[in-house]
């Protein structure tokens, strides 16, 4: 088909921030594009193809929230009300709650009952133009709970129109019965897990945090040497907390990405720009957290440093299911601009999952696309609360 009479964000370089086409036209044949460019240079080649108009609506690439915990069993609320009166994140998780917490309640979940309750929420993220997410493991901390938790997320990519990217996180935090032997659980757990994941198909990417109150950066290097040695791509939670050298560490092992990065340094944004590792900037948490230290976005800037943008939506410290807010929120909190919100939610966001088919509107690019009742890109990022999405088109089918 042909899509006319819109104006296209094509998120391609040119003089303008977001590749904007004015009265531009796209066509789509089966699940590509493959052709966009103003109207009047439509080729006559497909003038017999169906048109669509779009009724001067804006079109951008269909957005992608490249890192979410997703799949977990209960909530946190209690946390939530903990951290309010005063209690840090690190008190929380050393007094059994954090992620600790909602290992309990996963471990209780059946597979059944981790798809259904995740799909209230990718159900919302696609009504906002979602077409892509990552989900993560982590919350299982023990082999079983960890494969079903990868199992749930690849169902969902069954039973949704969205393409689902699963990142093995089992080195998310030292579960209780292994507290104070952290190499054995990395050993004993985490290791052999990732290769009966991998065995099973379950992982497009191996991630980790690195911080004190989970992995040192050398119990890191072990998994990471584990995922290299299976082919599998890395990424990191890296310097959220305190700066223990992770986002170097990542870039040393070509990582898609390193995220979160608060207390990131100049040494760290230099090694992930020579690397072309993707800096994952995660506003969901820095904003429940109540966080004062903000990624150093002048010096991901000054470094040509790609950023993109998440929602990490997770029961604790980011319970946040919307994409378009995580926009907002780089931009009102990290003075982010609303181009770059954009290409986070976009290009970058699919450079950070190791996808190259999609991010932008260009020939040869997969076929999902957001169609906004907007007249401008930047209002995508302006507004709070309000979901703007016409239409969504996912493989080339509306």
């Amino acid at each position: 088909m042909v899509l006319t009479n819109l104006r296209a964000a094509t998120l391609q370089p040119g003089t303008d921030p977001y590749g904007l086409i004015e009265d531009a036209a796209l066509v789509l044949v089966g699940d590509k594009i493959a052709w966009v460019g103003p109207l009047a240079a439509l080729p006559g080649d497909y003038g017999d193809l169906t048109a669509q108009d779009m009724g001067g609506r804006l079109v951008t690439p269909a957005l992608i929230d490249c890192h979410t915990h997703v799949v977990h069993g209960g909530n946190r609320a209690t946390e939530f009300e903990m951290r309010l009166q005063g209690a840090s994140y690190e008190a929380v998780a050393r007094a059994g709650g954090g992620i600790v917490s909602t290992v309990k309640a996963t471990r209780n979940a059946s597979e059944d009952e981790l798809v259904w309750a995740a799909l209230a929420f990718v159900d919302a993220m696609i009504a906002e133009g979602v077409a892509v997410i990552e989900i993560k493991s982590g919350y299982g901390l023990e082999r079983d709970t960890e494969l079903r938790m990868l199992r749930a997320a690849r169902r969902i990519g069954q039973m949704r129109p969205v393409l689902v990217r699963t990142s093995f996180l089992a080195a998310h935090a030292v579960p209780v019965e292994y507290q104070g032997r952290a190499d054995a659980y990395i050993d004993e757990v985490c290791i052999p897990t990732l290769h009966v994941a991998h065995a099973e198909g379950l992982v497009d990417a191996v991630d980790g945090f690195c911080e004190g109150i989970a992995f040192s950066p050398t119990q890191i290097e072990r998994v990471f040497q584990a995922a290299q040695t299976l082919g599998l791509p890395v990424k990191l939670h890296a310097e959220q907390l305190s700066n223990l050298g992770g986002a170097a560490l990542a870039a040393r092992f070509g990582a898609l990405s390193a995220d979160h990065l608060e207390y990131l340094d100049e040494a760290g944004v230099a090694a992930m720009a020579a690397a072309g590792t993707v800096a994952v900037i995660l506003p969901g948490a820095f904003y429940t957290l109540r966080e004062t230290a903000m990624p150093p976005i002048d010096l991901l800037r000054q470094y040509a440093v790609p950023m993109a943008v998440a929602t990490d939506m997770n029961p604790g410290s980011s319970p946040m299911a919307s994409l378009l807010l995580a926009m907002n929120m780089a931009c009102t909190l990290f003075r982010m601009t609303p181009a770059e919100a954009l290409a986070g939610a976009t290009i970058h966001a699919a450079r950070a999952l190791g996808l190259t088919d999609r991010g932008t509107l260009a020939t040869g690019q997969a076929a999902d696309l957001a169609i906004w009742n907007c007249g401008h890109p930047a209002e995508l990022a302006y507004r709070i609360g309000f979901n703007p999405l016409h239409q969504r088109i996912q493989g080339g089918v509306l």
